[in-house]
């Protein structure tokens, strides 16, 4: 059995113990397993924001850990939530991109966490008239400031 496999297990149990009914897809992405819960109870597994979705992404992957050391990351999704949040937030990127570029002012984006700060970076990456930076720490979540190059 295969990393994803023994988390698809691990996620398919905690939800069973939730009482939630759910159908659980591994599906590869270009970063690594995701496990797609398709579930009527969406909503509850989502949480306010991901939230939830989020904790439970926390969860697999520890136990994952605890029974299989070396496994790499796995990614939980319920119904491409996660994957619309990230075009979502692409989208975001690229129009704060274009009012620092057309206003020559820094603007900063909303607090993120260190997936999504990822994300908002390599967008910004892509661009050579910007910039970008995040305060030092290790706050969870953290704003990047997007600013014009000299």
């Amino acid at each position: 059995m295969n990393s994803a496999e023994l988390a698809g297990k691990i996620l398919d149990s905690m939800l069973g113990h939730l009482g939630l009914a759910a159908n659980i897809e591994i599906q590869e992405t270009a970063d690594g397993p995701c496990l797609q819960i398709f579930s009527a109870e969406k909503d509850l597994i989502i949480g306010d924001g991901g939230d939830r979705l989020d904790d439970i992404q926390y969860l697999v992957n520890r136990i994952l850990r605890r029974q299989m050391p070396d496994a790499g990351r796995v990614k939980v999704d319920c119904e491409h939530f996660r994957s619309m949040q990230e075009d979502q937030l692409q989208d975001e990127v690229r129009e704060l991109i274009d009012l620092v570029k057309t206003q020559g002012k820094t603007y900063r984006m909303r607090p993120l966490n260190a997936y999504y700060r990822r994300l908002a970076y390599n967008v910004i990456a892509g661009d050579d008239a910007v910039s970008a930076s995040s305060p030092a720490g290790d706050d969870r979540l953290k704003r990047i400031a997007i600013s014009p190059k000299a």
